[in-house]
């Protein structure tokens, strides 16, 4: 396909009527990735898939799954003297239990938005005299980025750089909301973009184990069409098949980034790690190898003097699961809005709360049946 059959109507119609013709029974789909959630929402794709079909959404924004502490943590760090801490735009407003980066910067801190890791290391190189903390987050994605920058601070023998690693990886919560006996999930449409980094071995297994049909998918309306499609057609199969299906073929490749994967093992080693809403899973984060140790923030700097508290009517946490879709929430749209979240799908331009927050308001000006925000 070339790029611009994408987001071509007729292709788009072709895939509806075929996904309404091969679905006969009710089907729950859950896609990991905010940018597929923001594209079936902006595209209204939900809207033309049977009503027997039940798109869920997981945890699929970086930002989202960052624990609190680690918002407490990074507020803090940024709040000490010296210190200009260096973080992408969509962390500023996310909640911690003590406010957020916008507020701390508001009353001094020297916090900077980047637009990738090597920003941080420039502004290192640039200013030796004070300590600079890179704010690393993200899925399998990202990671190398931040290897990058870590092993360019390494090599130039840059003291005054650090890094507070959240970076986190994407198999092993899918394998913990899929062995919950009640997570009534029938398939999943997998992030292209991670698979394009990390290759998508770990997702046979997973189909393997779980039963559960798997489409490695895109951001563009055909891409999620054909995904959903596969899934469906896998689960109509009598009996019903459970394999993974690469339909972002045209990126992704089984074996993934080799060249990007050699940086992320030099740098970093796999640890448990604390999901926000979903809690501490086993082998799920990265961490800086001895090698590198020396350059995480997390031994530089004092530790949190709290214990960090998630505000008790958010649900961000059933969202994060695909429990519920975030108008499930008691909170959406009147407590929990973008410009007063309380918890972080409300804040990231990733989230699941934030994008049915914005769409749900366009879709309801075209469908007076569809709800929108109060």
């Amino acid at each position: 396909m070339q790029a611009s059959d994408f987001g071509n109507p007729n292709h788009v119609a072709a895939l509806v009527r075929q996904i309404r013709a091969k679905a006969t029974r009710p089907w729950t789909i859950m896609e990991v990735c905010g940018g597929q959630t923001h594209a079936i929402l902006r595209y209204g794709i939900d809207q033309l898939l049977p009503e027997s079909m039940r798109i869920v959404h997981g945890p699929g924004c970086p930002v989202c799954v960052t624990p609190i502490d680690s918002i407490d943590r990074a507020i803090q760090i940024a709040s000490e003297p010296g210190v200009i801490f260096c973080t992408f735009g969509d962390m500023l407003r996310v909640p911690g239990s003590r406010g957020d980066l916008m507020q701390a910067k508001s009353c001094g801190a020297d916090v900077r938005i980047i637009q990738s890791p090597m920003e941080a290391y420039r502004i290192a190189l640039a200013e030796p005299a004070r300590q600079v903390v890179l704010f690393a987050i993200g899925f399998e994605t990202t990671a190398p980025a931040t290897a990058m920058a870590i092993r360019m601070a390494k090599e130039h023998r840059l003291e005054c750089f650090s890094a507070l690693v959240c970076h986190v990886l994407v198999p092993p919560a899918l394998e913990a909301i899929f062995s919950d006996s009640e997570h009534g999930i029938d398939g999943l449409l997998a992030a292209g973009h991670v698979c394009t980094i990390a290759g998508y071995r770990a997702y046979d297994a997973l189909a393997e184990r779980f039963g559960i049909p798997i489409a490695i998918t895109g951001f563009e309306p055909v891409d999620l069409l054909r995904g959903m499609l596969s899934i469906v057609e896998q689960l109509e199969d009598q009996p019903s098949t459970h394999r993974v299906e690469n339909v972002y073929e045209h990126i992704a490749e089984l074996d993934g980034n080799p060249h990007a994967q050699r940086i992320v093992d030099e740098v970093f080693c796999v640890c448990d790690q604390s999901w926000r809403g979903i809690g501490t899973l086993p082998q799920s984060g990265l961490k800086l190898s001895s090698d590198y140790a020396a350059f995480d923030a997390e031994t530089r700097f004092e530790r949190l003097a709290h214990e960090p508290q998630e505000p008790s009517i958010c649900r961000a946490a059933d969202v994060l699961r695909g429990k519920i879709r975030p108008i499930e929430c008691p909170a959406f749209g009147n407590l929990c809005t973008p410009s007063s979240p309380l918890g972080a799908p409300m804040v990231s331009n990733e989230g699941a709360c934030a994008a049915y927050y914005l769409y749900q308001a366009l879709w309801s000006d075209k469908n007076p049946s569809i709800e929108g925000p109060a």
